[in-house]
């Protein structure tokens, strides 16, 4: 369905001429293998998950990969908790307005839990009210967050927080190689010190019972919208950042999904028959996974309900209770991290209005109904919230500004938005000044009109200054701006501008992976090779699960003639990609090598030795799901 809007423009059909396809989205074949993998994964033995052996994954923080490690120990499975335990719901909520939610929530609700590890650090969460101000959208150093204890298992140990991690971990290799998959830093960054934010509120009020770990990704998709996969994984579609007004409104809807992750809502759901509930939570997933690769909701909504026709007797398709209660868990995110709660209500309240002016409903409609009850519980809860006077990040209106862009493909439609952008500002309807001149300046970059860029990009410096002035801020920057001021300056052929420029952002943003990233691609531009090398070797012990440090760390290695390192750090990032046999064989060949000394070698044989073990569980594991 089209989803128009002033700031968004007309819906654009995914696929053009001229524009390659997705293998994916192309071959009918490999989707439906993936998608009876996928429920094959989850109708065999919830024991044969939890008691997978750990060597088959990359745990986060663990110590980098290029280092001998010991085999770790077998994952225990969760405690095994009566079907009739009470469901844990934790946080102040308004107890007597709640509706009482069912042990066994419908299978289509869209939310799924995460991993028991958390990503955000103590400093992120004491800087989440302050990264508004200062522009640093980026929490990267795992830390410990309070939480209550652990009274057992809801989900009776169907399906562990490990298993379900490891599932989403194997499904999203898959997004990733989707064209359509966005994986700019910038976005992610963004969409991540949001939910960083949402986090610390949730820890600091002491909402849910354990500390998911949460990862948000955008997809290219004019429909609004927003769906979980297993293990924590969000994606959020672009159309949806494009419509949303305020950075407010966009928290809203991710704080929703966040409540049905914090409220395990699917793992309660599993508690009343974990036969029929691993066989139905196959079928969501399965329609999930089928509505993101087709980009139809309507497909996966069909396909999991279809799927669950013989569990749901007594259960809806959506459940009132669990978007009741997601809806009530968000907004206390959204308050307690400092967000407008009015925001919800105007985001509710536009989408219901647009679905009765239009033909059709939004996919967001779709997959999460609104009800008048819903919408006025929200609006009776913002009536009552203490007021307060949020202040918009700047991020949000530049990252809203370059997923605008990012929707496009072509050079015509690049230059189509860039006409859009200016002719609101010339009517004065456009929401961001600063952030439309930064549309501007970063389509023009795509258009390799350089000049026109730097132009574009210095309007959109001065309109924010003058903003910020105004609003008694002494922010004068932003990742957004610094960044795409490299990137002009690196695709335009001035290097040593490039890096220059780079250097200063890493050092005002130094928790930016964005402009990590930025000045990583500058020193490899300018053949700084051994600079580019000492960073990413850095960036890779710090987060060893990015697959893009060990690329630029087998890049910059390359450029030095250092084989041993290239190899090495090229058989990590195709091993985070799943790509097991590349990764053995670029160890084989760094095993290979007459000038490898001892200590090398016994390192790259312990690696080698894990690699083939975690590929020969992979393989195990697909053909006992194969045989399920």
């Amino acid at each position: 369905m089209g989803w128009r809007t002033g700031a968004g423009g007309p819906h654009r059909a995914r696929r053009r001429a001229g524009v390659p396809h997705s293998p994916i989205l192309s071959s009918m074949r490999l989707k439906r293998l993936l998608a009876a993998w996928l429920c094959a994964s989850l109708t065999v033995s919830p024991q044969a998950y939890a008691q997978a052996s750990n060597a088959a994954v990359v745990k986060p923080g663990a110590a980098p990969p290029m280092a001998a490690q010991p085999a770790p120990a077998p994952s225990s499975p969760a405690p095994n908790a009566a079907n009739a335990a009470p469901v844990l719901v934790s946080g102040p909520f308004d107890d007597s307005a709640d509706p009482v939610v069912p042990a066994s929530i419908a299978q289509g609700v869209f939310g799924t839990y995460g991993g028991a590890q958390s990503r955000f650090s103590a400093q992120g969460q004491a800087g989440a009210a302050s990264s508004s101000s200062s522009g640093n959208t980026s929490v990267r150093a795992p830390a410990w967050v309070p939480q209550l204890p652990d009274l057992g298992d809801g989900s009776g140990g169907a399906l562990t927080p490990q298993a379900e991690r490891r599932i989403g971990e194997r499904v999203m290799r898959e997004i990733r190689r989707d064209p359509d998959y966005i994986g700019d830093w910038l976005v992610r960054d963004y969409l991540n010190s949001v939910a960083a934010r949402l986090a610390a509120a949730a820890s600091a009020q002491f909402i849910g019972a354990y500390r998911p770990d949460f990862d948000l990704f955008a997809i290219r998709d004019g429909q609004i919208n927003a769906f979980s996969l297993p293990g924590g994984f969000i994606g959020v579609n672009s159309g949806l950042i494009v419509v949303t007004q305020t950075e407010s409104e966009l928290a809203s809807v991710l704080g929703h999904e966040m409540g049905h992750v914090l409220q395990r809502h699917i793992a309660r759901m599993l508690s009343q028959s974990e036969r029929t509930g691993l066989a139905a939570l196959a079928g969501v997933l399965f329609g999930i996974l089928a509505g993101v690769l087709a980009h139809s909701g309507d497909l996966g909504a069909g396909i999991a309900l279809g799927s669950q026709a013989y569990a749901v007797d007594s259960q809806l398709r959506f459940s009132r209770a669990a978007e009741h209660e997601a809806d009530r868990v968000g907004f206390q995110l959204l308050t307690g991290a400092g967000y407008d709660p009015w925001g919800m209500v105007a985001f509710f309240e536009r989408l219901e209005r647009d679905s009765m002016e239009d033909t059709g409903v939004p996919a967001y409609a779709r997959t999460h109904p609104l009800t008048g009850e819903r919408i006025a519980d929200m609006q009776d809860r913002a009536r009552r919230a203490a007021y307060r006077q949020p202040r918009q990040a700047p991020e949000y209106g530049f990252v809203r500004a370059r997923v605008r862009v990012l929707q496009d493909r072509t050079r015509n439609e690049y230059i189509d938005e860039v006409s859009r952008l200016r002719s609101e500002l010339e009517d004065r309807t456009a929401l961001n000044v600063a952030a439309n001149w930064y549309g501007i300046a970063y389509a023009q970059l795509l258009l390799e009109r350089y000049d026109d860029a730097t132009a574009s990009l210095a309007n959109a410096r001065a309109a924010f200054a003058k903003f910020e002035a105004a609003d008694g801020s002494k922010t004068r920057s932003s990742p957004s701006l610094d960044v795409l001021a490299v990137d002009i300056a690196r695709r335009s052929g001035r290097t040593d501008d490039a890096v220059r420029l780079a250097e200063a952002a890493h050092k005002a943003w130094p928790g930016s992976h964005a402009a990590t990233d930025a000045l990583l691609q500058a020193l490899i531009a300018a053949r700084r090779f051994k600079e580019a090398q000492t960073l990413a070797r850095s960036e890779t012990e710090a987060e060893p699960q990015q697959d893009a440090w060990w690329l630029y760390l087998a890049q910059a290695s390359a450029g030095l003639g250092d084989a041993l390192t290239q190899h090495r750090a090229m058989a990590e990032k195709l091993a985070l990609d799943g790509a097991w046999p590349s990764a053995i064989r670029q160890l084989k060949e760094a095993r290979d090598m007459k000038s490898v000394g001892y200590y090398d070698l016994s390192t790259i044989e312990a690696r080698l030795h894990d690699f083939e073990a975690r590929y020969q569980q992979e393989r195990q594991d697909e053909k006992d799901e194969g045989r399920g």
